[in-house]
């Protein structure tokens, strides 16, 4: 094995014993002979498989709470899938050490740019703090200096290079008039309320008041209550979807605005998973597809447009944003009056069609 010989036993005199123990001790150390790790024997420790059922049990309980979302934990599992290929799922977890992370890390750079690689080593580190949080483990696992995020000059350098992540207005326009009546909804309540696809999910009928002309709904991510005014051409495209609303297949999303197609919420992980495919599957219809750049960018239009209002304590209203822990100003303000909002998106609107809100 790898230039080297291993013994695993003798054949006993009845001959078929001996061969079988011989063999069972093969097939439990051959992962890590194969990798060039020293094998252990079974019992002596946690090992990544018990770890690694033990991490998606607790997260599992997360979701079914309602703590984390299903995409979220869909991230977790193949995160695990991942850790179990490149250790094993018989080594000790105490016998990981800095040269097993740093080969990890070239093999998730290989696939994926910065962002999602610093996501996915956060993630890794995780299970593993898991592990001595939930005292399996004795000491932190020892990742080494090469298993760190990129920095934040490499983030920045490959943002740079994707250009700015957000829509033109006339972008925008062109692919309001080329939308159906949910997505263009969807789209408008995406740059009048920087609302993400998360947040078109949970979005209910009850939050949105179509005769004053308001939204009032806390951001799912982080809790925060946003309260934003609705465009003229944000109420009647919501009329429309909800006009053209398809009869939902689950009780618990009859009172939801946006239903797909096949009668599920939006998003959701069936193949008809909500707005983030139909948007994409637009953006390529009108010549306006780049890699990075999804429905996700409608905030970042937001967050980018609505600064040149020059009220950054409504902007972020809107935008849902957590304050610092230290922002003590967020602590003592317990309102913002509705003509600073008003102002912001009024802004917007001037913007993306040329034209002040009136009402």
């Amino acid at each position: 094995m790898r230039g080297k010989l291993h013994y695993f036993g003798k054949v006993a005199p009845d001959g078929d014993h001996g061969a079988q123990a011989a063999l069972e001790r093969w097939l439990d150390q051959r992962d890590d002979l194969l990798a060039g790790r020293t094998p252990r024997v079974k019992g002596e420790g946690l090992t990544v498989r018990e770890l690694l059922n033990r991490f998606l049990t607790f997260k599992q309980k997360l979701l079914d709470s309602g703590e984390i979302r299903r995409k979220t934990f869909a991230e977790y599992r193949l995160t695990c899938n991942r850790i179990a290929g490149s250790f094993g799922l018989t080594r000790l977890v105490v016998d990981l050490d800095a040269s097993d992370f740093e080969a990890l890390r070239p093999e998730l750079a290989k696939t994926w740019g910065p962002v999602r690689l610093g996501n996915e080593i956060q993630r890794v580190r995780m299970v593993f703090k898991y592990a001595l949080d939930c005292k399996l483990i004795d000491a932190a696992v020892s990742f080494g200096p090469g298993f760190r995020k990129p920095s934040a000059k490499t983030l920045r350098l490959a943002r740079n290079g994707r250009g700015p992540k957000m829509f033109q207005a006339h972008e925008i326009r062109k692919m309001l008039d080329a939308a159906g009546p949910q997505l263009r909804a969807a789209i408008l309540l995406g740059v009048n309320c920087a609302y993400g696809g998360h947040d078109l999910g949970g979005l209910s009928l009850t939050a949105l008041d179509l005769d004053g002309g308001w939204a009032t709904y806390p951001r799912p991510k982080t809790g925060i209550q946003r309260r934003c005014p609705l465009m003229p051409e944000t109420l009647a495209a919501i009329q429309e979807a909800i006009a053209v609303r398809p009869m939902p297949k689950h009780k618990a999303d009859a009172g939801l605005l946006f239903i797909s197609a096949r009668g599920h919420r939006w998003p959701d992980d069936r193949a008809d998973n909500g707005v983030g495919v139909d948007f994409g599957k637009l953006l390529k219809a009108v010549g306006l597809h780049r890699p990075g750049r999804g429905f996700y960018a409608l905030r970042h239009t937001f967050q980018t447009i609505g600064d040149g209002a020059r009220d950054p304590v409504a902007t972020s209203s809107v935008m849902g944003h957590c304050p610092p822990a230290r922002d003590m100003a967020s602590v003592y303000r317990e309102g913002i009056d509705d003509s600073r909002l008003v102002g912001v998106v009024s802004h917007v609107r001037k913007w993306l069609f040329g034209a002040d809100k009136t009402e």
